[in-house]
């Protein structure tokens, strides 16, 4: 399979990238904020949406990275950033314009974190970084009722090189 690569400069484009990264497994320590070159980089497991939607589905994770350039600030909600090990379910990414380019992007976790990002403009990339390795289980989520902290997450890590 290729390696997916996706550049979002709107809300549309970032509403694709979003539904790439339903369900990508972040640990907070490869969440990286710098202030100085207003970048936020994450490393992320995402699970592999295009071979699980086939007719004969192979559950699979990617390595990928997800960067975000002209970030003003950047604010958590539930999430401990000195927890390095603790593990998010990345559930949407949502994007607000506010005042012409300008906007905030919101990264919404299962269990209610929250990672807030105002930006000058809208730029952002996905991009896949290497291997594929399978994993159990689809990521299932609940229709009704509270939120787990982590649905239906299959924690499986990549594989060791």
């Amino acid at each position: 399979m290729d390696l997916l690569k996706l550049i979002a400069l709107d809300r549309d484009d970032i509403e694709v990238v979003s539904a790439h990264l339903q369900d990508a497994i972040v640990k907070v320590g490869d969440v990286h904020w710098r202030p100085r070159e207003q970048r936020m980089v994450l490393g992320v497991n995402r699970f592999d949406w295009e071979s699980a939607l086939t007719n004969d589905p192979i559950y699979r994770r990617r390595l990928a990275a997800l960067r975000f350039e002209r970030v003003l600030s950047c604010q958590v909600r539930n999430i401990d950033p000195r927890n390095k090990d603790a593990v998010l379910n990345l559930l949407a990414i949502d994007f607000a314009p506010v005042d012409g380019a300008s906007g905030t992007a919101t990264l919404l976790f299962s269990g209610g974190g929250a990672i807030r990002l105002e930006l000058e403009c809208l730029e952002s990339e996905l991009a896949d970084l290497g291997p594929t390795w399978t994993c159990a289980r689809c990521p299932e989520h609940a229709l009704e009722g509270p939120s787990p902290s982590t649905p239906g997450v299959d924690a499986a890590t990549p594989p060791r090189h």
